[in-house]
C-alpha cells in the first residue's frame, strides 16, 4: 500500500476535461480577472470587518493596522504559492489537488478533509452571524421575530443553564449579558413537544437554502450575484471611511500602540479571520477562461484592495472613538451610534447582511468543488463528481453541502469554534507553500506559466530567526522569561466565579464586603462584574488573599505548559526550516509564507489544535476504511 502515490499533472488535466473515462461533463467557463477579483473580495470582506475588527482594535489600538499589513503580506506569500500551483494545475481541487501532485495521496486527503471543515464550519458560523444581523436590523425597525426562532438549540439551552446559575448566585436578570437574557427568554418561551424545546435558527436556514439554490443554478448566476453584492459592500465601506474621516479625532491615535507589540499580536486570529476566503478563488479554476493568467491576478488584486480598505477602516474606527471602547460585536454600527448618526448605523447593518451573504456564496461554491475533485479520484463516492447536464455545476455535491450546512446551523452553536476555520485555512496555506518549496528542489518537476520569483533564503532565513529572537528578548523580555519558566498563571474573574462552590462564593463575597464595602454594590450583588472591573494589581492581591484551594486561583504545571505547545511547534519548525534553507538554498517567498502562516497557527491556542487534530483523526479513519481502497490510483496499481 503506497500512501504517498502521486498524480501526474497530465492525468489531472485529462480527468478534469472528462477525457480519462468520459463519465462526467466539463464545467462551464465564464470567469475572468474581474470576476475572480470580485469573488475574492466577496469571500474576504465579510464577518471579519463587521465584527472581529473591533476586538482586534481594542487590543492593539490604532497600531492594529500593522497587523493587517503583516497578515496581508503573509496571505500574499501564500497567494504566490497558490498562483503557481493554479497555473500548473488549473482544476477545481485547490490545495487538495496541489498536495496530490507535490506530496502524494495521504497528504492530499488530509488537506482535502481540512478544507471540508474550513468551508463547512465557515458557512455555519457565517449563516448564524447573518441571522443575528438580520434580526437585529428588523428589531431596530420594530419588527420582532420570537427569539426561539432566531437562536440555535444549544445556545438557548446552555445560556439558560448559565443564566439560572448566575441568578441563583445573586445576579439580577437586568445585569445578565444580552446574549444570556435572550437565551433564557428563548428557552422558557419556546414551544415544548414531548419534553423537547423547539428552538431553531430559521433565518440561518433561509439564507443557506437561498445561496444553495443560487450556486446550484450555475456559475454565471453566482458570478452576477457576487458582483452585485461586492459593489454594494465596497461602496458602503468606502462611505464609512469617507464619512467617518470627518469625525476623526487625531488625539485618539496617541498612543498609536497603547499595549505594545504584544497587544497588537493579540488580534492575530481575529485579523486573519478577516482575510479568510481568497484561497476559495482557486476552487473555480476549471470555470476560468484563462486560469494560468487570471487566477494569480485575481488573488493578488483581491488581497491588495481588501488590505487598503481594512487599513482605512481601522484608522477611522480608532480615530472616531478611543480604542478601548471597540470591544463590541458590531464596531462599525457602534461608532456611528456613538456620534449620533443612527441612520448611518442602519446602513452599515444592511451592508453587513449583504457582505455575509456574499461570503456564504463563495464558500458554498468552494466546498462542493473540493468534494467533486476528491470524488473524481475515488476518495469519495462517485456521485459527488456528477455534473448537472443543464447547469454544468456539481449538483449533487452542492445539495449535500447545503444540507450539511443547514442542519447544524439550525440546532448547533459553532460560533465558539470559529478559530477552527482559521486553523484549517492556515494548515492549507502551510502545505501549499511547502509544496512549492518541494517542487523547487525536485529536478524536472512540472511547471506552469506563473512562477513565484526566486530569492535564495540561504542566509536571509537564519538571520531573520536570530533577529526575531533578539528583538523578542529586547522588547518583550518579561513575557519571554515567563514563557520558558512556566510560572503559574492567575485565572480571570469569570473562571474564578465559575469554578467556585456555593460556600466559596459566600467566602469571596464576604471578603470583598469586609475589604471594599464602599466599592462593592451590595444592591446589584454582581460579584463577577466587580472583580472584572478591578485594576490588575488589585485583583491579583485580592485573589492571592482568598482562602480557597490554590488550583481554583491559579493554573499550574501542565495546565500552563499545554497552552505553549503550539508556539514550541512553531519555534522548532522554524529552526528546522532555517537549516534546510541554508543547506538546500530554498526560495524565500514560499518559505516566508510557510513561517508566517505557521506562526499565526501558533497564536490560535491549544484547544483549536486539539479540535483540528480530532477532525483529522476522523478523516484518517474514513480514509483507511474506504478511500485508500477505492482510490483510482490504487485501482491502477492493482491492474
Amino acid at each position: 500500500m503506497n500512501l504517498f502515490r502521486k498524480k501526474s499533472v497530465h492525468k489531472i488535466l485529462e480527468q478534469a476535461a472528462g477525457g480519462d473515462s468520459g463519465d462526467h461533463l466539463p464545467l462551464a467557463k465564464h470567469l475572468g480577472v474581474r470576476d475572480l477579483t470580485a469573488f475574492g473580495i466577496a469571500a474576504i470582506i465579510g464577518a471579519g470587518i463587521f465584527s472581529t475588527i473591533g476586538n482586534a482594535s481594542a487590543s492593539g489600538g490604532p497600531g492594529v493596522i500593522f497587523l493587517f499589513i503583516f497578515t496581508a503580506i503573509a496571505c500574499g506569500f501564500a497567494a504566490f504559492a497558490y498562483a503557481e500551483f493554479a497555473s500548473m494545475v488549473p482544476v477545481s481541487g485547490s490545495a487538495y489537488t496541489y498536495s496530490y501532485v507535490a506530496f502524494g495521496e495521504i497528504i492530499a486527503w488530509i488537506i482535502g478533509w481540512a478544507l471540508i471543515m474550513e468551508y463547512a464550519i465557515g458557512n455555519i458560523t457565517v449563516a448564524i452571524s447573518w441571522s443575528d444581523y438580520l434580526t437585529g436590523l428588523l428589531a431596530n425597525n420594530q419588527i420582532h421575530i420570537p427569539v426561539w426562532m432566531t437562536m440555535d438549540f444549544l445556545t438557548a439551552m446552555n445560556g439558560h443553564e448559565q443564566a439560572e446559575a448566575l441568578l441563583n448566585s445573586g445576579k439580577i436578570f437586568e445585569n445578565l449579558s444580552p446574549t444570556l437574557q435572550d437565551s433564557y427568554i428563548a428557552w422558557t418561551n419556546a414551544p415544548v413537544i414531548l419534553g423537547i424545546h423547539l428552538v431553531a435558527d430559521i433565518p440561518a436556514l433561509f439564507i443557506i437554502i437561498l445561496i444553495t439554490w443560487l450556486v446550484y443554478r450555475g456559475i454565471r448566476e453566482s458570478r452576477n450575484a457576487s458582483n452585485i453584492m461586492v459593489v454594494i459592500k465596497v461602496l458602503v465601506v468606502l462611505l464609512v471611511i469617507i464619512v467617518g474621516a470627518f469625525y476623526v479625532n487625531t488625539e485618539n491615535w496617541d498612543p498609536f500602540m497603547p499595549n505594545g507589540v504584544s497587544g497588537v499580536l493579540k488580534g492575530v486570529s481575529a485579523v486573519f479571520f478577516a482575510y479568510i476566503g481568497f484561497d476559495a478563488i482557486s476552487t473555480t479554476a476549471e470555470e476560468c477562461k484563462n486560469p494560468q493568467r487570471d487566477l494569480p491576478r485575481g488573488m493578488m488584486w483581491a488581497i491588495i484592495i481588501c488590505t487598503v480598505l481594512y487599513v482605512g477602516i481601522a484608522l477611522v474606527l480608532t480615530g472616531m472613538v478611543n480604542y478601548s471602547e471597540l470591544a463590541v460585536g458590531d464596531p462599525l454600527s457602534f461608532v456611528f451610534q456613538k456620534i449620533g448618526l443612527h441612520w448611518f448605523s442602519g446602513v452599515v447593518a444592511l451592508s453587513a447582511i449583504v457582505a455575509m451573504a456574499s461570503v456564504l456564496l463563495v464558500f458554498a461554491l468552494g466546498q462542493p468543488r473540493i468534494w467533486m475533485s476528491m470524488s473524481r479520484d475515488g476518495l469519495l463516492p462517485k456521485k459527488f463528481a456528477k455534473i448537472h447536464p443543464k447547469y454544468r455545476t456539481p449538483g449533487y455535491a452542492t445539495i449535500v453541502t447545503g444540507i450539511v450546512t443547514a442542519v447544524p446551523a439550525l440546532f448547533m452553536n459553532l460560533t465558539l469554534v470559529t478559530d477552527l476555520v482559521s486553523i484549517g485555512t492556515l494548515f492549507a496555506f502551510v502545505l501549499v507553500c511547502a509544496g512549492v518549496l518541494k517542487l523547487q528542489t525536485v529536478p524536472d518537476a512540472p511547471r506552469g506559466k506563473f512562477r513565484t520569483p526566486y530569492m535564495n533564503a540561504k542566509y536571509i532565513m537564519p538571520l531573520l530567526i536570530v533577529l526575531a529572537g533578539v528583538l523578542s528578548y529586547t522588547y518583550n523580555k518579561e513575557n519571554v522569561i515567563r514563557f520558558f519558566k512556566n510560572d503559574p498563571v492567575m485565572v480571570d474573574a469569570s473562571t474564578l466565579i465559575g469554578n467556585a462552590e456555593k460556600e466559596e462564593l459566600i467566602l469571596i463575597k464576604n471578603y470583598v464586603v469586609e475589604n471594599d464595602g464602599a466599592g462593592f454594590d451590595k444592591a446589584s450583588n454582581d460579584l463577577e462584574s466587580y472583580l472584572s472591573n478591578l485594576p490588575p494589581d488589585n485583583y491579583e492581591l485580592l485573589v492571592k488573599s482568598l482562602d480557597i484551594p490554590q488550583n481554583k486561583k491559579f493554573e499550574e504545571g501542565w495546565n500552563v505548559f499545554k497552552h505553549k505547545i503550539p508556539l514550541w511547534i512553531f519555534m522548532i519548525c522554524s529552526l528546522v526550516l532555517s537549516y534546510y534553507a541554508y543547506t538546500k538554498n530554498l526560495s524565500l517567498i514560499p518559505l516566508l509564507g510557510l513561517i508566517s502562516c505557521l506562526y499565526m497557527m501558533s497564536e490560535l491556542g491549544i484547544s483549536n489544535w486539539i479540535g483540528f487534530g480530532i477532525w483529522l483523526l476522523v478523516g484518517l479513519v474514513i480514509y483507511f476504511l474506504y478511500s485508500v481502497r477505492k482510490s483510482k490510483l490504487n485501482e491502477a496499481d492493482i491492474s
